[in-house]
């Protein structure tokens, strides 16, 4: 298949464009960037990719769906908002690893990104591709899940699902290294304000809390609000996103871990640890979610563990992992990966 790609300059862009070099079913990648008016050398514009003569060439919807049989968008947030139309009004796949289409509302997105939104018409039309819950096949316009969302969401699943918690006592404290802010710098990631440090940052005001929320509430309309609190910690990839509730009356231990055992025991990329906590190492360099559940009888509180590489499982992975299901090609196909050793 001939795939484009829109947007190599940034993290993500970089991560997805070296999995689809590798995928067995991907035969040539045609690079896109909005920004340029005439073609120039990725090896120029990326220096990482310094011995690679591919040409980026500039964006034009046109070309890029005659010359390709879909588009992944790796493009910064308010980007794929004013640029989808043609698209979905071709039904040209494409999967979108921005946040520009996850929600359903205009004024919802602009409250929680600032940016002016796509139609509504374009939002309902587009997928949420939560992976591991939400197949994307047969789907045109994928929406691919935000990092701290994906981690939250997979932790909070079997409880939601299995209806085992409180669902006003929910508190996520999430923790993301310094790639999940993007390549454009910061006071917050300059090295000596990150290096050695810690760092609460958007209390409250994460625009990943939306999405988090619409995907709880198609699980169980019930969930009202959760508490969301986000940290930038000194390392490079990486989340922790650590999960506490209260349990329902009667709710015990072995009715928890069942219910991770049996949403999880089917799942390629998603791996049930038990009482054994996971930490972000385990999962550095591979689409893999691991989660870790510890229940504590004298507080009625459930603690879930949930780590992921923000990089891929939380974008270029996941992205991938929406393609191979959009495309019905096996759903673990060019996401064989190995850890980061040591």
């Amino acid at each position: 298949m001939q795939v484009a790609l829109v947007g190599i300059t940034g993290y993500a862009g970089m991560v997805l464009y070296q999995l689809l070099r590798q995928h067995p079913e991907v035969d040539g990648i045609n690079l896109y960037d909005h920004k340029l008016t005439e073609n120039e050398k990725l090896s120029k514009m990326v220096p990482a990719f310094y011995a690679d003569s591919t040409e980026v060439q500039p964006y034009s919807p046109d070309v890029i769906m005659a010359d390709n049989q879909m588009v992944f968008f790796a493009t910064s947030a308010g980007v794929t908002s004013q640029l989808s139309r043609p698209y979905i009004a071709a039904g040209f796949p494409v999967i979108d690893l921005s946040g520009d289409l996850r929600l359903n509302d205009e004024d919802e997105y602009q409250r929680w990104y600032h940016k002016p939104s796509a139609s509504r018409q374009a939002m309902t039309q587009a997928h949420y591709g939560l992976a591991d819950f939400e197949s994307a096949a047969g789907t045109k316009y994928v929406a691919n899940p935000g990092c701290y969302a994906t981690a939250t969401l997979l932790g909070l699943a079997p409880l939601i699902q299995h209806d085992l918690i409180d669902l006003d006592t929910i508190i996520v404290d999430a923790k993301s290294g310094t790639s999940g802010a993007g390549k454009n710098p910061a006071q917050s990631t300059h090295f000596t304000q990150a290096n050695d440090n810690l760092q609460i940052y958007k209390p409250n005001q994460h625009q990943h809390i939306p999405e988090i929320m619409l995907e709880l509430q198609s699980w169980n309309h019930h969930v009202k609000a959760i508490q969301f609190m986000t940290t930038l910690i000194p390392i490079t990839r990486g989340i922790m996103s650590t999960i506490y509730a209260k349990v329902k009356p009667g709710v015990d231990g072995d009715q928890i871990n069942q219910a991770y055992e049996e949403t999880y025991n089917d799942k390629s990329f998603v791996n049930y640890m038990g009482e054994h906590l996971p930490d972000i190492k385990q999962v550095v360099g591979t689409n893999n979610c691991n989660i870790g559940v510890v229940y504590n009888p004298v507080t009625n509180t459930v603690m879930a563990d949930s780590v992921i590489d923000n990089l891929l499982k939380g974008a270029a992975g996941q992205a991938v992992q929406n393609f191979n299901q959009m495309f019905n090609y096996k759903e673990t196909s060019g996401l064989e990966l190995q850890t980061f050793l040591p």
